[in-house]
């Protein structure tokens, strides 16, 4: 079996699985959420005699590219879902392949059949933004994402403006703040995916390359959608 296929297997059984116990658990008692990244402000006040302290969490800012298809697209188009992105180039002989299969698996591990156990795909958006959009136009992102066969609904290859591109890695997602990891200003070559909320909030970073730890991604992808639907009937099961 290629490691594609096994990834894709391993976590076809597994998020069905955590979907199941993290429900569970979520009915019976309180879990741990993912945690929230950058905090702009913090807001001090006084609530019925008591003091409370309100985070304001950074929100990643709109940004407006062109994806494989050649549609005009931004995270404004997204409200709602949960986004997990990286960053890559076609040319990339190294990591991005890695990168885009264990993506790929990642999606594939969300159609499961049975509607009952499967993340809704709705609520999810994989976003990937070439670093070398100079080259990457839209029909090498097409025949890129075509040889990958990933769904272009649910997963857009991103070109653009490279400085917007730049920008929106370093001072918005903050590629290489989280846990000091050294990012070249020049060429971001980065092998993490980026988790965020619906409110475009950095919920977490991930080694893309070890298929180990996307299984933590899983969890926190189900925990965020437990978390959107807190307040409304599940329709996990």
């Amino acid at each position: 079996m290629s490691r594609k296929a096994l990834l894709a297997l391993c976590l076809a059984v597994l998020l069905p699985a955590i979907s199941y116990l993290l429900v569970k658990k979520f009915s019976e008692s309180a879990i741990s959420m993912p945690q929230r990244y950058f905090a702009d402000s913090v807001i001090n006040k006084v609530v019925n005699g008591k003091s409370t302290t309100d985070t304001i969490w950074h929100q990643v800012a709109d940004i407006s590219l062109t994806n494989q298809l050649g549609k005009q697209v931004s995270l404004n188009d997204l409200k709602g879902k949960i986004i997990i992105a990286d960053f890559f180039f076609t040319r990339c002989p190294s990591i991005c392949p890695t990168l885009t299969t264990n993506m790929k698996g990642l999606q594939d591990a969300l159609k499961i059949k049975d509607a009952r156990k499967r993340i809704d795909l709705d609520f999810v958006q994989f976003l990937s933004f070439s670093v070398d959009p100079e080259r990457d136009s839209v029909p090498v992102l097409k025949k890129y994402a075509d040889k990958f066969g990933i769904n272009h609904d649910t997963w857009w290859m991103l070109t653009g403006p490279k400085k917007d591109i730049y920008d929106f890695a370093l001072n918005e997602l903050k590629l290489g703040l989280q846990d000091g990891e050294s990012v070249d200003s020049n060429f971001i070559h980065t092998g993490k995916f980026v988790l965020l909320d619906k409110e475009r909030v950095v919920r977490g970073y991930y080694d893309g390359l070890d298929t180990t730890v996307l299984s933590k991604l899983a969890e926190d992808l189900t925990l965020l959608m437990l978390e959107k639907d807190k307040k409304k009937k599940r329709k996990f099961f």
